[in-house]
């Protein structure tokens, strides 16, 4: 299956999961496209000042991959700055958050795989 970006529907979510401001969410490829365990395969956008709070995965895990921006990330407990090409994995009951730390938008590739 081929997509082209202007077939791929965009979400927007404000205050997600607890977090400030609005986030942007291209669903690169929904669920039911997608014959494995994804429940989510995603490019979110984080502008300056905008974050997703604290949230756990129970029997899932999460890959953030950052594409562009500087990101503040807190992966249960323990808190990184992250930059492109830097990837966070939570999963196994575990919670994390996301935060803006710059002054321009964050682009991070988000996929949520179930098991």
């Amino acid at each position: 299956m081929i997509k082209s970006a202007e077939t791929m529907r965009v979400e927007l979510r404000e205050r997600m999961r607890g977090g400030k401001g609005t986030v942007q969410i291209k669903h690169i490829f929904e669920q039911t496209e997608l014959t494995g365990k994804c429940r989510l395969f995603a490019c979110i956008t984080l502008e300056p000042g905008c974050s997703i709070g604290q949230h756990p995965h129970e029997n899932e895990e999460e890959v953030y991959y950052i594409l562009k921006g500087r990101a503040k990330v807190v992966d249960d407990g323990e808190e990184r700055e992250l930059r492109p090409g830097d990837a966070v994995l939570t999963g196994g009951g575990r919670s994390h958050s996301i935060a803006n730390a710059g002054e321009e938008p964050v682009e991070l590739l988000a996929v949520i795989l179930t098991y």
